[in-house]
């Protein structure tokens, strides 16, 4: 988040702070700071399965004249949120973002329910629940881990465009296909590639985010060290999940 260059009509909207547990280590006030000046007049926060960092996150945009975006990348079951097997341990990533006060309020609820019903490894909540609690929310397809980019990059199209559907329908036009640009993410221009061709044949708009961890790229190594201790590697590991760009 230290392009300079970036066009000041750009709006951050996949965004990680400190309170997404050993994954992001943006502060927050440092996070309103380069926003504001970077020329930029709103940005997200997107914790992963948490909102710990809202109230914090909403005075502080605030007071740099700063439009706050309250989000949050979800994670989804593959099934049930009632379901504790092994194969529920890596959900999908989803990403959630609140246009209006009732957007806000479901919000609320899929990260309580995500908590107290789906709690397996991870907070996690299922179809059913973002089927009852759509309204007034934007989402995202968010990272490769997400449903949609997995079976991309499985190979699995027919699969990944019943599921883009899926989302289309119970979204609408608050239904985003989401682009990123990551150096030490493979395969990531190919899913690129793949997204904007199913995002023409479906009708299903387009999103640039960056997911960002970050506020400045001097940091990336504290950050290194961050995913290390959570995927149980070192930095010796060249093939370790990286994220250094700036």
């Amino acid at each position: 988040m230290t392009n300079t260059n970036i066009d000041n009509r750009f709006t951050h909207l996949h965004v990680h702070t400190e309170y997404s547990m050993l994954d992001g280590i943006s502060r927050i006030p440092d996070l309103v700071t380069q926003t504001k000046e970077l020329g930029m007049d709103s940005l997200a926060i997107t914790d992963h399965g948490s909102m710990y960092g809202v109230v914090d996150f909403y005075q502080a945009c605030k007071e740099a004249s700063v439009k706050p975006i309250i989000g949050c990348e979800v994670y989804v079951a593959k099934g049930s949120r009632f379901d504790k097997s092994a194969n529920e341990r890596s959900p999908h990533h989803l990403v959630l973002l609140a246009r209006d006060n009732a957007g806000y309020r479901n919000l609320m609820e899929l990260v309580t329910r995500a908590h107290v019903d789906g709690f397996h490894y991870r907070p996690r909540i299922d179809r059913e629940l973002l089927e009852k609690n759509a309204k007034g929310l934007v989402a995202l397809s968010a990272c490769p881990s997400a449903e949609v980019p997995r079976l991309i990059n499985d190979g699995n199209i027919d699969e990944a465009k019943r599921v883009a559907g899926w989302f289309k329908e119970v979204f609408g036009d608050g239904y985003f296909l989401e682009l990123q640009r990551h150096e030490h993410v493979p395969h990531l221009p190919e899913l690129n590639q793949a997204l904007v061709t199913m995002g023409r044949e479906l009708d299903i708009p387009l999103v640039v985010t960056n997911d960002s961890h970050y506020v400045r790229q001097a940091e990336s190594p504290l950050q290194d060290i961050y995913i290390c201790i959570q995927t149980n590697t070192t930095v010796q590991d060249e093939k370790r999940l990286r994220m250094e760009d700036d």
